[in-house]
C-alpha cells in the first residue's frame, strides 16, 4: 500500500469518486466527481473499477509526492503537468517511481482535471461513498479540501504496468460541449414564448460566484409569469432554476435537495460531465432535446465508455 504526500493542494482539491445516489429524501445531495466522465476513463486506464475514488483539482493544480512507485493518470482538463520537471500529456497511464514529485499547475483549458491512481484513494466511506462533501464537511479526506502535509493512502497496485491511452476518436466523441442539452424541466409551461425564446437563443455567461453546490449565469434575464410563487419541492442534479431576478442557475454536484424556484429545463445525463469543466465567464448555450433523445444519448455513452474501443495501447 503506497502513500501520496500532498505539499501544495492547489486551489481546490478533493477526493471524489461518483458519488452517494439515494439520500436525497435525508438531504444528502451526491456530490462525487464534477466531471464523472473523466473520473471513471482515469480509472479504466490504471486498471481501477471506474468509481474508485480519485483527487479531483479545480482550476489550480497541486504538488504531490509519491512515496512508493505508482500507476498513474491524469483525465479532464490540461493543468501543465510534470513529472519530476518533465511535462507529461493527459489521458494516458504513467508509473512513477519512489519519491518522484507531481506538479500540476493552472488550467489550460477547462475547470478540473483528476488524478487517478492504481488501487484508488483510501479513504473512511461515508453513506457508501468516499466522495467529500464540503457543505457539510462529511466523506472524503476529513470531509474538506487537502491542505499541505496530507498524506493519502493508495490501495494495492494490480499487476505489471502497461501503457495506454484514451483513443482520438473516443476523445472526441468525449469531448466537452459548451452547447448544454437540456429536457423540459417540471415547471416550463410557467414561462411564455418569449421567455422560452430568451432562454434557448441567449448565451450565457459563467458567473465568478459559481461553485460545486450551483454554476450562476449571467446574460438576458427571464421573466416569469405573474404570481410565479411556488411550494418547494425535490430537485434534481442540473435542474436549470430561474430565480427572482431572472438569471438561471444550473444545480451542481452539491445542490440542495430541495428548492422553490421554478425550473425552466433539466440538463441531460450525458452532458453532466460538460458542467463540471465550466470555468468561470465561459459562455455557454442551450439546445432543447426530448427525453426519447435524452436516454439515447446517455446508453450510447456508457457503451462508449464500456467498449474495448476506448483505450488503446500507450
Amino acid at each position: 500500500m503506497g502513500v501520496i504526500e500532498v505539499q501544495a493542494p492547489g486551489l481546490l482539491t478533493t477526493v471524489q469518486d461518483l458519488g452517494r445516489e439515494g439520500f436525497g429524501p435525508q438531504g444528502v445531495s451526491p456530490s462525487g466527481a464534477a466531471d464523472p466522465v473523466a473520473l471513471r476513463v482515469g480509472n479504466r486506464l490504471v486498471g481501477n473499477a471506474e468509481g474508485a475514488a480519485g483527487l479531483e483539482m479545480t482550476l489550480l493544480g497541486g504538488r504531490f509526492v509519491f512515496w512508493d512507485e505508482a500507476v498513474f493518470a491524469l483525465t479532464g482538463s490540461d493543468f501543465g503537468a510534470t513529472l519530476d520537471g518533465a511535462p507529461i500529456s493527459s489521458w494516458g497511464s504513467r508509473q512513477a517511481k519512489p519519491r518522484q514529485t507531481l506538479r500540476a499547475g493552472p488550467t489550460h483549458s477547462g475547470a478540473r482535471c483528476y488524478l487517478c491512481v492504481q488501487g484508488g484513494i483510501e479513504v473512511k466511506e461515508f453513506l457508501g461513498s468516499a466522495s467529500t462533501h464540503l457543505l457539510s464537511g462529511l466523506g472524503g479526506h476529513e470531509g474538506r479540501a487537502l491542505r499541505a502535509g496530507d498524506l493519502l493512502k493508495m490501495g494495492p497496485a494490480k499487476g505489471s504496468f502497461r501503457a495506454r491511452r484514451v483513443s482520438g476518436k473516443a476523445w472526441e466523441r468525449l469531448a466537452p460541449r459548451k452547447v448544454l442539452r437540456v429536457t423540459p424541466g417540471p415547471q416550463s409551461d410557467w414561462f411564455g414564448e418569449s421567455a422560452q425564446k430568451i432562454f434557448y437563443e441567449g448565451t450565457y455567461r459563467v458567473a465568478e460566484e459559481s461553485n460545486r453546490m450551483g454554476i450562476r449565469l449571467q446574460g438576458a434575464s427571464i421573466p416569469l409569469r405573474a404570481g410565479g410563487e411556488m411550494i418547494s419541492e425535490g430537485v434534481t442534479l442540473g435542474a436549470v432554476q430561474v430565480p427572482e431576478g431572472g438569471l438561471p442557475i444550473i444545480l451542481f454536484v452539491e445542490q440542495q435537495t430541495t428548492g422553490g424556484y421554478p425550473k425552466i429545463a433539466n440538463v441531460i445525463s450525458a452532458d453532466f460531465h460538460s458542467l463540471g469543466q465550466l470555468r468561470p465567464r465561459d459562455e455557454i448555450r442551450f439546445e432543447l432535446v426530448n427525453l426519447t433523445t435524452a436516454r439515447g444519448l446517455l446508453v450510447e455513452q456508457d457503451k462508449l465508455l464500456a467498449s474495448t474501443d476506448l483505450i488503446v495501447a500507450g
